[in-house]
């Protein structure tokens, strides 16, 4: 079973800088053949896919955080983080990282497993 375990939320004001991590235990294969995420869930809306990483470090990042956002990982210590530069009051949520698995259209889905996530304020 996949265990996360998210760290780095706090209260930033806008034009800040933090870094998330997490640690990604249990996962299928090995965790440097998982393709991993981070997400931003806000209240009333569902969880958006903000930044993903294969096992090759090839990234992609939503429209929203693109040249803000940086999604790296580190195998050996399992571990994937995200550095959010540039931050705005719309960056606030609560990070959640989780493992990709990519369907056949292309598209990546989580697994059923989430942390606890973290919370990130952005005040104006």
């Amino acid at each position: 079973q996949v265990q996360l375990a998210e760290s780095g939320g706090g209260l930033v004001q806008a034009g800040g800088s933090l870094t998330l991590s997490c640690v990604a235990s249990g996962t299928t294969g090995g965790f440097n053949v998982n393709a991993m995420g981070w997400y931003r869930q806000v209240p009333g809306k569902q969880r958006e896919l903000v930044a993903r990483i294969s096992s090759d470090e090839q990234t992609n990042y939503a429209d929203s955080v693109k040249g803000r956002f940086a999604i790296s990982r580190d195998n050996a210590k399992i571990t994937v983080y995200l550095q959010m530069n540039r931050l705005k009051p719309e960056d606030t949520g609560v990070y959640y990282c989780n493992v990709l698995s990519r369907r056949y259209s292309g598209t990546y889905s989580p697994s059923p497993y989430w942390g606890q996530g973290t919370q990130v304020t952005v005040s104006s």
